[in-house]
């Protein structure tokens, strides 16, 4: 069964169907939520918040676009919003391992993107390293690197064109690798293949 069809179900109030497309949408919203805010807490907050508006507006969605298109843009308004207010909010939390981190070792043998944003330091780390770059780069990193959203869902998502979805997605990349480098969470090494006829032999 397509979205399509289940879309219309949920449009007529079948929580049944709704609940379907949570299921296949949930793990992607997850993600970009969690690379987003670094924090798995508020990850699971965003991605509520996601489906809870969702769900309220669901009558109202006239398919002018998919609907995962729909739904992508609610969630990149919220991890917005979210940003907005933590940015906004005095620093308290020391930088100490707690239980959590833990429970979140850093893995022996070459993470998967999964166990990427599982790891809660290295989320931290990215989200802090979003946070640095221009909301217009952010957005378009966590669709396309986070979501994996194609370039003609991204500039339905952001209503641009996809060569202006390309561009901005290279300079994204090359500000965040940069503040991941100064942060010392990239080797040296990873950043010099992009720099023409630099490095140490």
């Amino acid at each position: 069964m397509d979205d399509k069809h289940i879309l219309a179900r949920a449009r007529r109030g079948e929580l049944d169907a709704f609940e379907e497309l949570v299921r296949q949408y949930e793990k992607r919203v997850y993600a970009v939520a969690l690379r987003s805010s670094g924090s798995p807490e508020d990850a699971a907050d965003i991605t509520q918040e996601v489906f809870l508006r969702a769900w309220r507006s669901i009558e109202s969605f006239r398919g002018d676009s998919g609907f995962s298109t729909w739904l992508f843009r609610i969630t990149m308004n919220l991890c917005v919003d979210h940003a907005r207010h933590k940015n906004a909010q005095p620093q308290t939390q020391p930088l100490v391992v707690g239980e959590e981190d833990a429970e979140r070792p850093i893995p022996d043998t070459a993470p998967t993107p999964e166990e990427h944003l599982e790891n809660s330091e290295l989320g931290r780390e990215l989200a802090a390293a979003l946070d640095e770059v221009s909301e217009e780069h952010r957005r378009i990193v966590l669709l396309r690197d986070v979501s994996g959203l194609s370039y003609t869902e991204i500039a339905e998502v952001l209503e641009i064109s996809e060569g202006t979805v390309k561009s901005r997605l290279s300079r994204a990349r090359i500000a965040l690798r940069t503040i991941l480098l100064r942060r010392g969470n990239l080797l040296p090494s990873a950043a010099s293949n992009h720099t023409k006829g630099g490095g140490d032999a």
